[in-house]
């Protein structure tokens, strides 16, 4: 008989089994716990803080960040073109640009990577936060009507939050919405 305290030899058996088996479970269900984790956090990673260069347009950006010089798309949001090679400056073009100038030109931002991190053109994708205030420059173009709404998945964290700030702007006829013959 088995020293596990059975009282059938089939009944040893199981227990026997299954204290050879729990150590591996216990490591599956380890590595899902943390896979899960991982995929969630890698959604919203910090890029760091980094310091505004150059305002290329309303939704690009020119930043030093860990000691290089960096272009920064916005997540999530499209401004009209006004430096686009081979593209007319469009309505509302320079305006979304000043905006975007007044809110974080010279200053401190705090970068958020979504699923990706670059575009193909690679230029780092982000949310943009403004330091100290911490506010999110990404939503606020878009709730003053200098953006509209550009949701490319994987990128979706803030597509429920952008595109009812686009609702809003739209039907108060703020900025472009006003100002441009948009569809």
């Amino acid at each position: 008989m088995c020293n596990v305290g059975c009282v059938t030899p089939a009944r040893c058996r199981t227990v026997l089994a299954m204290r050879r088996i729990a150590p591996f479970v216990l490591l599956v269900a380890v590595v899902v716990v943390l896979v899960t984790r991982g995929g969630r956090e890698r959604s919203h990673t910090g890029l760091g803080r980094a310091e505004v260069l150059r305002v290329v347009d309303g939704d690009t950006i020119r930043v030093r960040l860990d000691g290089r010089t960096e272009r920064v798309r916005y997540i999530g949001v499209d401004t009209p073109e006004s430096v686009k090679p081979g593209t007319p400056v469009q309505c509302f073009a320079k305006r979304a640009s000043a905006a975007n100038a007044a809110l974080v030109a010279g200053r401190s931002v705090r970068l958020v990577a979504d699923v990706e991190r670059r575009d193909r053109y690679g230029r780092l994708l982000a949310y943009v936060y403004r330091e100290p205030d911490g506010a999110f420059v990404n939503a606020r173009l878009v709730r003053d009507g200098f953006a509209r709404t550009l949701t490319i998945a994987p990128n979706v964290a803030h597509a429920r939050e952008l595109a009812g700030l686009a609702r809003e702007a739209r039907r108060a006829r703020r900025g472009l919405w006003a100002a441009c013959r948009i569809q």
